[in-house]
């Protein structure tokens, strides 16, 4: 599975979570297979202003299957649900942790 987590920054799984999904900078791309992270990817992201959907299709693009954000629009969540990528709101803190918490969880 390929989990998505916007980025204050582009230190990657030591990066924090960015609670504004919309004005996000980076997103960190997080590989886990058998409840272990087997790739890390942070991607800037390539637009300064955007659309909406814009930033659905730039996830989808990149293999995002799952994305974790603190919070997230409606309408960001509609794009979401209709390009098949699952969205868990509530994240914050650390990715690294994040992802581990999901994990756990039996994400």
């Amino acid at each position: 599975m390929r989990i998505t987590i916007p980025a204050k920054d582009d230190k990657g799984l030591k990066s924090e979570v960015c609670e504004h999904f919309g004005r996000a900078k980076y997103f960190v791309f997080v590989d886990v297979q058998d409840d272990k992270i087997e790739n890390v990817e942070t991607v800037e992201v390539p637009f300064e202003d955007h659309s909406p959907g814009d930033l659905p299709n730039f996830i989808k693009e990149h293999g995002g299957e799952l994305v974790l954000a603190y919070g997230i629009g409606r309408r960001a969540m509609t794009y979401f649900q209709s390009l098949g990528i699952q969205v868990v709101t509530g994240a914050h803190g650390k990715i690294e942790d994040v992802v581990k918490d999901f994990m756990q969880r039996g994400g």
